[in-house]
């Protein structure tokens, strides 16, 4: 019995040796681990944080009218260039029928007080000639008389206007006829002939004719999230990228952030906007989406590396990269960091542009090798 079981002690431990030596020999005949090596390069490295909106003019006017009606002509369309006073068009007034029936009743009463006047403007003639009454009195006679007709010459343009919307003597200031306040662009016109107009009052903003800009005068209008907002500030440039020009890029300048924001879709945006440089060779139409890059930081010509390169320090949480000495062989070097965009980090000292950084990533050994 003794003997069996030395036997089977013997058994497992030859076993457990020989299961010990093959796995040292599979572990020895394994690939060893390489690592790639990259060197820092000369970057300009440039931070920044996008935006998207929209090219806007700076001053967009709506031209409305100040009287209602029915559209009778339009002189313009979007597209055309107008100076301030240019017709823009023209309105056929559709009378108030108690507005018309008021005009007219004061005509009548115009008249009548007219009549009445001159009849004692006559009377007071005749006792002067005769050397009734003094000059004085005559002259007061006709002093009310001259009253009377301007009463009816004003109750009758009175009606003109309110049945036409002009008189004599008015055609050219006349609220028919609707004209530009600005110098500019016709961006739209969202009226046709036919089409009824309110005109613009206290109580009504009315109707508008046109919309005229000057397209020199652009900026980009866009929003933020909560989170970017607090890195971003006045004076800081833009680049500005419009989809539906290629390979374009305009500079702007960041002049406004909303001091609140408004919650869309769950999150905090605030609006931004910024003037853009002039442009004298591309047209920027306005309403085109476009994105807005802000520079919150830029270092030209510095040595960088790729962020994925870096290692922090578990205890210290600096930043260190690991230095190559010799084949497969690293050492450790700590490194001050600079500006990134993201990709590429500045490294201000540590390291030089000779040296050999480790690639955290071990290299594959290729297939039959």
């Amino acid at each position: 019995m003794k003997k069996s079981v030395t036997i089977i002690i013997l058994i497992f431990i030859v076993v457990a040796f020989g299961g010990a030596m093959f796995y040292l020999y599979q572990k020895n005949a394994e690939d060893p681990v390489v690592y790639e090596v990259e060197k820092p390069e000369k970057k300009t490295i440039i931070k920044k944080t996008v935006a998207t909106g929209s090219i806007l003019p700076l001053e967009e006017v709506l031209i409305k009218p100040n009287i209602s009606g029915v559209i009778e002509e339009v002189y313009v369309e979007g597209g055309d260039y107008v100076k301030s006073g240019d017709l823009l068009a023209k309105i056929k007034v559709v009378p108030n029928l108690n507005a018309l029936n008021d005009a007219q009743n004061a005509i009548d009463d115009a008249k009548i007080t007219l009549a009445d006047q001159q009849r004692n403007y006559e009377r007071q003639l005749a006792l002067f000639n005769k050397g009734v009454i003094s000059q004085a009195d005559l002259e007061r006679a006709q002093v009310t008389n001259d009253q009377a007709k301007q009463a009816y010459q004003a109750a009758t343009k009175r009606y003109d206007i309110v049945k036409t919307g002009t008189t004599s003597g008015y055609r050219n200031a006349a609220n028919t006829l609707i004209r530009s306040t600005v110098s500019g662009m016709v961006l739209e016109v969202p009226v046709e002939v036919g089409n009824q107009v309110i005109e613009s009052n206290n109580f009504n903003e009315g109707t508008t004719i046109a919309a005229v800009a000057d397209v020199e005068k652009m900026i980009f209008e866009g929003k933020v999230d909560e989170s970017e907002v607090g890195k971003i500030k006045e004076d800081l440039p833009l680049e500005i990228t419009v989809g539906a020009i290629e390979d374009q890029v305009f500079d702007a300048v960041l002049d406004y952030i909303a001091p609140k924001g408004n919650e869309e879709n769950g999150a905090i945006q605030f609006e931004i906007k910024g003037t853009l440089s002039k442009q004298d060779t591309v047209f920027i139409r306005a309403g085109l989406s476009a994105n807005a890059s802000i520079i919150l930081g830029r270092a030209d010509s510095v040595l960088a590396v790729k962020e994925a390169l870096v290692q922090f320090d578990p205890e210290t949480k600096k930043p260190y990269v690991e230095v190559s000495t010799g084949d497969q062989q690293f050492e450790r070097r700590d490194v001050e960091l600079g500006i990134s965009d993201g990709i590429f980090v500045e490294i201000k000292s540590g390291v030089d542009s000779e040296d050999s950084i480790k690639v955290w990533n071990e290299v594959e050994p290729e297939v039959g090798t």
